[in-house]
């Protein structure tokens, strides 16, 4: 534990390098990113090696601890090209918005993935902090879902229906764990909501860009994509509440 806070404590004084090498020189930036890339590799070893000493007893603590480093490790590769967008442009131009909300983003993951470790330790919240992790996650993810950037990729329909199978599992599982209490169950609900949710958001935004899509019909993919999500959303919080 006192490794993993020792190297998300380096990794939070590289995002504010990071942060601030935007408006000074190309050197710096670089040695910034490169120094970020050191710590987040070095954070993702400690973390795994935390995850290992818990046992293969409890597999999903274990996923928990592995996705909270994940997710670190995107918002910092979403933070770096934040920052090159944003290299030597004026302190109002649209690009340092970015990087700030980048920056924000950063520090709340690594704040979670702390708050994470220190759960792992106690059986009697383990479930609850899990959860809590899943809600910020899907929160994000609805959030690029409703952004205007285009998807790489598209996909058919058809992959966006299979998707949503993901969604009626993963709300049967949560309903159960409501019902059940158990932290071993609500641990196994956090995980397969966090990725059900996901994979239904990715595959609802390329199925709406598809080339037989009209206009009308895509904004109406996406308008049910996010109500789709905030009910699930809520459903969670309710397990939460329970």
């Amino acid at each position: 534990r006192e490794n993993i806070l020792k190297t998300a404590k380096a990794l939070v004084e590289d995002t504010k390098l990071l942060v601030s090498g935007a408006a000074s020189s190309q050197d710096k930036l670089a040695q910034a990113a490169q120094s970020s890339a050191n710590t987040i590799t070095q954070l993702a070893e400690v973390v795994k090696l935390g995850a290992a000493s818990l046992g293969s007893d409890d597999p999903e603590t274990q996923v928990v601890l592995i996705n909270a480093i994940k997710d670190v490790a995107k918002a910092l590769s979403d933070l770096i090209g934040a920052t090159k967008g944003a290299a030597s442009k004026p302190a109002d131009d649209p690009s340092m918005y970015q990087l700030k909300g980048a920056a924000k983003v950063m520090v709340t993951n690594v704040t979670s993935l702390l708050k994470t470790v220190k759960a792992v330790e106690d059986e009697a919240t383990r479930g609850t902090r899990a959860l809590e992790v899943t809600i910020e996650y899907i929160k994000q993810e609805l959030t690029v879902f409703q952004s205007s950037e285009v998807p790489e990729k598209t996909s058919s329909p058809e992959e966006s229906i299979r998707m949503t199978k993901g969604i009626t599992m993963a709300t049967a599982k949560a309903v159960a764990a409501g019902n059940s209490c158990r932290q071993e169950d609500v641990i196994a609900t956090a995980n397969l909501s966090r990725k059900a949710v996901a994979d239904m958001l990715m595959a609802c935004k390329q199925a709406s860009y598809h080339s037989d899509v009209s206009e009308e019909v895509r904004e109406r993919a996406l308008r049910f994509g996010t109500e789709c999500t905030l009910g699930y959303l809520e459903l969670l919080e309710h397990v939460l509440l329970v």
